[in-house]
């Protein structure tokens, strides 16, 4: 079974995470600030840390470079009230795989957690939306890239898609492909790019601001 650690300031928030995931995962521990969930996920190292984005000593990134630092890596999804963009991309380049706000319905928590310990990004399509929305104001006039200049158009459609968190099921519909030409994409995209997973994917992209 997926063991969990579970990082959130406020006790009745644990709670509730607990009392959610606890049918369908361990849960090896909880903490509420960045210096006790880093001793707590040395000390049990699981599978996920479900991780409060703003803690009373820091953020999200403080506990994965903590994790990081001392040795221990691990998957992180982060769980807000916060959609701000920041926080997003902030958490995402610090390695989290995954990022849900607290208003994620339970069934959905459960999912994203089985997706990100499978090795999936889960990006829900509205924060990446919004993220897109914020940075739009900013980009530049793109600079030549050349690894980005190895995909078709077609493929960079795929590749955007497929860092934001997309199912292949939700790309194939959103481009009126099949889903098997969505699999066989998303192989040339990581084989041209050199990435092994989405995860690396979503923080490739995220770094050239192409959400």
């Amino acid at each position: 079974m997926i063991r969990l650690v579970l990082v959130d300031d406020h006790a009745l928030v644990r709670a509730g995470m607990r009392a959610t995931l606890a049918a369908e995962f361990t849960v090896a521990g909880e903490a509420g600030t960045v210096a006790d969930a880093v001793d707590l996920i040395v000390r049990e190292k699981p599978d996920v840390v479900v991780c409060d984005v703003h803690l009373p000593d820091g953020t999200a990134t403080d506990v994965i470079q903590g994790a990081v630092a001392r040795g221990v890596t691990t998957v992180f999804l982060a769980l807000s009230v916060s959609d701000a963009a920041a926080d997003v991309i902030s958490v995402i380049r610090a390695g989290a795989r995954g990022y849900v706000t607290k208003a994620t319905e339970g069934d959905d928590l459960i999912r994203a957690v089985h997706r990100v310990a499978a090795g999936d990004a889960v990006f829900s399509p509205l924060l990446a939306g919004f993220v897109l929305d914020a940075f739009a104001t900013e980009l530049r006039a793109p600079e030549a890239d050349p690894e980005l200049d190895q995909l078709t158009a077609r493929e960079q459609e795929v590749m955007r898609l497929l860092a934001r968190g997309y199912a292949y099921k939700e790309i194939a519909r959103r481009l009126t492909i099949s889903v098997k030409t969505v699999e066989t994409h998303a192989s040339a995209v990581l084989r041209k790019l050199q990435l092994s997973n989405r995860n690396e994917l979503t923080r490739w992209a995220a770094d050239r601001r192409i959400l």
